[in-house]
């Protein structure tokens, strides 16, 4: 694997980057209630995060910057979206879970910041992964059926709708905290090893 820390210009970076502003434009549209357009833009972000992984994979341009940095951004992008999306009706979300998601993050963070320290690699597994996938897919569904929530015509479906949204909600704080946990697990049986 080619990785050069000293250059932060690549395809990959940039594309990591963008998240940052796209971020931001997203904790706008939440904020002001502008549906379509968050959605458009997580969209867009999703998209960014799966194209700089396969870009530094096809053209071997990983780096320790998008090594570091991707993870972090994508926790600022679903984390910010959650702590927007509290005050929202009919969003599903309270202050619990949001805290749940950002706790794990934050801790996840430093464990695999401590255990680079020690020379071993502490990159995400699948069920990282996974909790990745389900937290992108409460987002989709949260913004969806809050631009379909504006049509007369869904009404009779949205109590429904809101069901599957709370039971998502739901699998994915179990998949945020069972990752956590392994994750845990496994920088003890690192640690205790060194």
């Amino acid at each position: 694997m080619n990785t050069n820390p000293e250059r932060i210009t690549t395809i990959p970076n940039l594309l990591t980057l963008s998240r940052l502003p796209l971020s931001a434009v997203l904790f706008l549209c939440i904020a002001q209630g502008w549906w379509m357009l968050a959605f458009v833009t997580f969209t867009i972000a999703s998209i960014t995060d799966w194209l700089d992984g396969w870009w530094a994979r096809k053209f071997n341009q990983h780096s320790i910057f998008g090594r570091t940095f991707d993870p972090l951004v994508d926790k600022v992008l679903v984390g910010g979206a959650f702590i927007f999306l509290i005050p929202v009706p009919g969003a599903g979300l309270v202050p619990w879970m949001v805290t749940v998601v950002i706790a794990r993050e934050i801790l996840v963070t430093g464990i695999r910041g401590y255990i680079e320290t020690l020379g071993k690699k502490f990159g995400a597994d699948w069920f990282g992964k996974l909790k990745m996938v389900l937290q992108c897919v409460v987002l989709f569904v949260i913004l969806g059926i809050r631009i379909a929530a504006s049509w007369p015509a869904f009404e009779p479906w949205l109590p429904a709708s809101e069901l599957v949204q709370t039971v998502l909600i739901y699998i994915m704080l179990f998949a945020t905290i069972g990752s956590g946990v392994q994750y845990c697990v496994k920088a003890a049986r690192i640690v205790t090893n060194c």
